[in-house]
């Protein structure tokens, strides 16, 4: 029976292995911040929450940042819709899962039939798909939103 041997040159052989230690460090470090990370729970009600006016496109809206940061992936947040206002037509570079947390909220995605969401209804909205939504009057409206994709809103004027 023969044995191959794999040949590499001296270069390669300190390359490889550097490439090695590298990649087990950078795993160590994410394990580490995976098992350093705090659980989180939080409340539309909870007195610490600092609610942010939306961008100017957005009149009557804030929300606040739960979970992550709003450049970064896997960006959780609430979305507040003062009662009967709307939310102009607009897209995301992410999809958008959703469950409404109070209000009543009117969600139209182009190309489908208007829905109404009630609290405790999920939604999922798809990536790059103009939508557009108003918050009833039973509001106001509370979205908890979880993005994929760092946010992004473009308005579809």
């Amino acid at each position: 029976m023969k044995i191959f041997r794999l040949r590499i040159p001296k270069k390669k052989n300190v390359f490889f292995v550097f490439l090695f230690l590298l990649s087990i460090s950078l795993l160590a470090q994410e394990k580490k911040m995976i098992k350093n990370e705090m659980s989180l729970v939080k409340s539309i009600d909870d007195t610490d929450i600092v609610w942010n006016p939306a961008p100017d496109f957005f009149p009557g809206c804030s929300f606040t940042i739960l979970h992550g940061e709003i450049e970064n992936p896997n960006l959780d947040f609430f979305f507040k819709i003062e009662p009967n206002t709307n939310v102009i037509s607009h897209t995301h570079n992410s999809s958008e899962r959703m469950i409404l947390i109070t209000g009543e909220l009117e969600v139209n995605y182009e190309g489908e039939k208007s829905k109404i969401l009630k609290a405790g209804n999920y939604a999922y909205g798809p990536a790059k798909k103009p939508h557009k939504a108003k918050c009833l009057d039973k509001g106001p409206c509370v979205l908890f939103i979880a993005m994929v994709e760092p946010f992004d809103a473009v308005p579809i004027e």
